[in-house]
């Protein structure tokens, strides 16, 4: 209350009360930022293979001057043979004209080598036996030349089957002085019958008729981004050319057809035209 000289009185006006102050409006999450340089994720090695990410933007990838395959979300998959050098080169084209490269360092691996100076490499082929080759040689090349639509290479491969590894990969023989054919798969040993299952997604490319002379009865699993498997000696075969297939799935059995001496399952990958080391890929056998 103020009083005036006069004698008149007035209540004093009490200042307003501020609106209360808005609550802040919450930031629009962040997308991830986009990857400048390369990700990569898996065995830099001798047989090894290889996820990976490109940089933003990149619209053509090589691998030592080869093109490789690239999602429409910059991944990709690449994998280096058993005689690959102690280098490679990995290169980006952007969309905006520039080039990211990257030098990857490939581990060396040390192979099971054997000498047997005293036993002949083997006999010389029949010209029935070249003619019949040729043949099955045309058809896996053709099975392999495909390129399905899968996205098998993603995921974690399974070992098709579980059992005691006989034969690893890369290990070679040398027949009196003369090399043979460097070992291109795992081999598994198990009995005749046993079910063998898809490591991975994919679209069967192959499914043998009748038996291969040296692979038998021959399966082969395009995984998509030129990666595949190929199942060789099987008893039998489940799945068709041209089927997808789920990973676990039963695709067949273990034999011992074409050139075996028990039976097993051979299981061999490619990445386009490499030899990979399914082991690398699958990871440690497991127990059981």
């Amino acid at each position: 209350m103020v009083c005036f000289a006069a004698g008149s009185c007035a209540p004093v006006p009490r200042p307003a009360t501020p609106p209360p102050a808005a609550a802040p409006r919450p930031l629009p999450p962040r997308s991830p930022a986009a990857p400048t340089s390369f990700g990569l994720r898996g065995a830099l090695s001798q047989g090894g293979l290889v996820l990976g990410t490109a940089p933003a933007g990149t619209v053509t990838l090589r691998l030592d001057g080869q093109p490789v395959p690239l999602a429409p979300d910059g991944r990709f998959v690449i994998a280096f043979g058993r005689d690959h050098g102690p280098s490679a080169r990995l290169e980006a084209q952007l969309a905006d004209g520039t080039t990211r490269a990257q030098t990857l360092s490939v581990a060396p691996r040390a192979w099971d080598i054997q000498s047997l100076p005293t036993l002949p490499k083997g006999t010389t082929p029949t010209p029935a036996f070249l003619a019949r080759r040729k043949v099955e040689l045309a058809q896996i090349n053709a099975a392999r030349a495909m390129n399905m639509e899968s996205d098998g290479w993603r995921q974690p491969f399974r070992w098709p089957v579980l059992g005691r590894i006989s034969g690893v990969f890369g290990s070679q023989r040398i027949y009196a002085g003369e090399p043979g054919a460097p070992h291109s798969g795992v081999d598994i040993a198990r009995p005749t019958g046993t079910p063998v299952a898809a490591p991975a997604d994919g679209v069967v490319v192959l499914a043998a008729d009748s038996p291969f002379t040296l692979e038998g009865n021959l399966l082969m699993i395009d995984h998509g981004m030129g990666l595949n498997s190929a199942f060789l000696h099987l008893s039998r075969i489940d799945v068709r050319a041209g089927d997808p297939v789920r990973r676990g799935q039963i695709v067949g059995a273990i034999g011992s057809t074409g050139r075996a001496t028990g039976p097993h399952l051979h299981w061999a990958m490619k990445w386009q035209a490499e030899r990979i080391d399914p082991a690398l890929v699958a990871g440690p056998m497991p127990r059981g």
